[in-house]
């Protein structure tokens, strides 16, 4: 059974750093590309980060520069370090992989910047 696991959200000021982290088990976690996103309320869940299995990552736009993405594969997670955070990146964060032809997705970690 494949299992992903986020931790690490909270309330954060602006201008503040958190760092998320995504626990996974049931997939040979090595080769799978790692995705983190995010959804807020009535929207759509947007793609933040990803890495893949060689380690060659991607951010949207909005968070290039302040967030940082890595993967430990002795340990079977991905982190995700969210620096100076802002009011916009209020959101539950995920974490997903595609493994087997399925999606597989985290239960999600709120975070939040106040305005």
């Amino acid at each position: 059974q494949v299992y992903l696991r986020e931790s690490g959200g909270g309330l954060v000021q602006p201008g503040g750093s958190l760092r998320l982290s995504c626990a996974t088990s049931g997939i040979n976690f090595k080769i799978h590309t790692m995705n983190w996103y995010r959804q807020t309320p009535g929207k759509e869940r947007d793609l933040v980060e990803t890495i893949t299995s060689s380690g060659s990552t991607q951010y949207a736009d909005s968070v290039q520069g302040r967030f940082v993405i890595a993967r430990d594969n002795a340990r079977s997670t991905v982190s995700l370090q969210m620096n100076n955070l802002k009011p916009d990146d209020t959101a539950v964060y995920y974490c997903s992989t595609r493994a087997r032809g399925t999606d597989f997705w985290g239960r999600g970690t709120q975070v939040t910047v106040p305005g």
